[in-house]
């Protein structure tokens, strides 16, 4: 066996695989370490990433609720502004209405008043002008003088 060409050569093939296997052997592994750490170095960036990631969405959230619950304050606001002005031009809606119907109600009692004075200014001219029509035919000039002398009697009297 020792003789043997064959065994030697597979020693020598052996040797000189061990040998490139030593010499390989530390590159491929300092190049898998490398690559390792390479991978391990992504990971760690892609955590953080990740977690940078998750914090902004967490902030545009709360960004959001608060903005959501700032619009739902302005729309309450909103809300109570409108019913606010609402009352308010009820309110003077009413005060309008009272005042022009009172103003109506003013206007119809001048007008009664005026109608009134009308009529009392026709009758006292309508009795004047009978009283006149019957002094005329029913009073001659002596019972005249009579009446006229009393009623001036009477004017002290009737002025004080």
């Amino acid at each position: 066996m020792l003789q043997d060409s064959n065994f030697w050569y597979a020693v020598a093939f052996l040797i000189f695989i061990l040998g490139v296997a030593k010499l390989a052997g530390r590159s491929i592994l300092s190049g898998l370490d490398e690559r390792g750490r390479r991978i391990a170095a992504e990971l760690e960036q892609a955590q953080k990433l990740r977690e940078d990631a998750q914090a902004a969405l967490a902030q545009f959230q709360r960004k959001q609720r608060d903005a959501l619950k700032e619009a739902e304050a302005i729309v309450a606001q909103a809300r109570e502004e409108a019913a606010r002005i609402s009352t308010q031009a009820a309110t003077d809606l009413e005060a309008a209405l009272k005042r022009r119907e009172q103003q109506a109600m003013d206007k119809i009692a001048q007008a009664e008043a005026q109608a009134v004075q009308q009529v009392r200014d026709l009758a006292v001219d309508i009795a004047v002008h009978a009283t006149e029509k019957l002094l005329v035919e029913n009073i001659d000039e002596v019972r005249g003088n009579l009446l006229v002398e009393s009623a001036i009697k009477e004017l002290p009297a009737k002025l004080h």
